[in-house]
């Protein structure tokens, strides 16, 4: 399950930075820049949810443990 989560982690980091290249920092709400803004915010959270996971399962494990 871990090297499940790392690969997802990796997949949406990938995908974080093929949308920041898709941005345009002059006028980033109109047309694409927008959508990948949205895939910019959607991956972050993702990230931020795997990693909370792999955390509360490492302290899950060393509760089990004691």
């Amino acid at each position: 399950m871990r090297y499940f989560i790392y690969t997802l982690i990796i997949i949406a980091v990938s995908l974080i930075i093929y949308n920041t290249t898709h941005i345009d920092f002059e006028n980033p709400l109109i047309k694409d820049s927008k959508t990948a803004l949205i895939g910019v915010f959607s991956s972050s959270c993702v990230v931020v949810l795997l990693l909370i996971l792999l955390i509360s399962r490492s302290i899950q494990e060393k509760k089990r443990s004691k």
